[in-house]
This record gives C-alpha cells, sequence and structure tokens, in this order.
C-alpha cells in the first residue's frame, strides 16, 4: 500500500533520514523501532506533509503523495496520532470524537453516529465516559481517545507515534492489544514505539532505525529472534 523510496530529509545541515526505503502492506502493522534521534517521528512527519523531503519518494498505491499537502495526504486516508495524545481537554469524549470526523465533509449523521459506535465498540471504557472532559481521563484513556479520534476518518493508514509513552505496563498492554483489533478489522498501522519488545511481538514486519538509516529488516518475530536486536534494542546480553 504505502512505500517509501530512498527518503532523504535534512534540517539545515543535519541529515534526519539518510536515504531510507521500506513498505507498508495493506493489513498489516509495520513498526520503526529505535533510539532518539534513530529518524523515526522524522519518517511520519514526511509522510503526513508536515516536513520537507529533500528527496526520494513517497508513494500510495500508485501515486506518488511526496510533495502533497498534509490536508490532502489526510484525504487520501492517511491519518497520524502524534506522540503526547493532544486530546482536546476541554471537550467530552464524544466531542473530541466528532471533531475527528471533521474531514469527513460528506458525512451525514448516520455515518458519523455509526463510526462513534464502532470506536465505542473497540473501546468500551471510552463508551463508559463519553460525556466525561477529556482533560479529566488518565493517560492511557487519553491514548485510547487519540487513537480513536483518529480511527473517526476511516484512514486507510493509521500512524501512531509512540503510544505507550508514559504509560504504566498494565495499560501499555492494554493499548497493543487495541492496537491489534484496528489492524484485524482492517487497518493498517505503522508504528513508531521505543519498547521494541512490545512492538516486535505485534508487528507482521519492523524495521530498525539508526542516525536515519535502516539498520535491520524482517517480520517482527525474525527480529524479535535476531542476536543484534535483543543486545542493541532490548537490553539483554
Amino acid at each position: 500500500m504505502l512505500q517509501i523510496q530512498d527518503l532523504v530529509v535534512n534540517y539545515g545541515q543535519i541529515s534526519a533520514l539518510r536515504g531510507i526505503s521500506f513498505q507498508v502492506p495493506d493489513r498489516s502493522i509495520v513498526a520503526l523501532i529505535g533510539a532518539n534521534g534513530a529518524g523515526k517521528t522524522t519518517s511520519l512527519m514526511a509522510i503526513s506533509g508536515m516536513v520537507d523531503v529533500t528527496s526520494g519518494r513517497i508513494i500510495l498505491d500508485n501515486l506518488d503523495i511526496t510533495d502533497c499537502k498534509p490536508s490532502t495526504i489526510v484525504s487520501l486516508g492517511i491519518c497520524q496520532v502524534p506522540e503526547g495524545r493532544h486530546v482536546f481537554p476541554e471537550l467530552t469524549v464524544y466531542e473530541n470524537l466528532v471533531a475527528g470526523a471533521v474531514s469527513c465533509k460528506n458525512l451525514k449523521k448516520a455515518q458519523l453516529t455509526e463510526r462513534i459506535e464502532a470506536q465505542f465498540d473497540l473501546f468500551p471504557r471510552l463508551k463508559e465516559r463519553k460525556s466525561q472532559m477529556a482533560g479529566t481521563m488518565s493517560g492511557g484513556e487519553q491514548q485510547m481517545l487519540a487513537i480513536a479520534r483518529g480511527l473517526m476518518s476511516d484512514p486507510r493508514i493509521l500512524m501512531l507515534d509512540e503510544p505507550s509513552l508514559g504509560l504504566a505496563p498494565i495499560i501499555v498492554e492494554e493499548i497493543f492489544n487495541m492496537i491489534e483489533k484496528v489492524r484485524d478489522a482492517g487497518k493498517t498501522v505503522l508504528l513508531i514505539e521505543q519498547n521494541a519488545s512490545l512492538a516486535l511481538q505485534i508487528s507482521d514486519y519492523a524495521y530498525a532505525l539508526e542516525l536515519g538509516r535502516i539498520r535491520l529488516f524482517g517480520t517482527g518475530k525474525e527480529l524479535l529472534a535476531s542476536d543484534e536486536i535483543r543486545s542493541i534494542y532490548l537490553g539483554e546480553a
């Protein structure tokens, strides 16, 4: 579905991405793992059209979207849930979900209701708190809401930037179970995650980035079993 070809992104004199290439197949979870500064978030920002691409191409199906505006990229079915959740704290859960569909200009009321109910089926805790102000929710609940809000635009590809950041381990496990459910419901997920072990456990494919280059790639299981990955990214001897 999505192909990244020889992508280069520079911030002034600093090379953030140095010619990376990877693919995101339809209805799969693809993880990008690596330390801070490896180029993970820059990859998502480039795909979203939020940073300028120096060279290389981003192909969605057979369409070159490298130089498209962010609004166009959203309309083509790519949605990014940024690091840090960024829910609307003074809106209710329900209102946050409605805001997630604002880009769908021709969406009818019945369709909107159907999408909201689909999110409540996927995230039952949100249904229990649909009238609660988002800013009063726990970090884990806000992360669920951020993902659900992203799904309200009915994207083909959902890009998640560090969904486990700052959450308790038991909540992280719940979030990752829900990411698998998103994939199983027919969505494609591009996942950035510093918790390499968990990311690799749920990923169909994974790429390990280091200083703007891809160091290793393979299936999630292959990388999880790799001695190099276990030593560098999982902290195992």
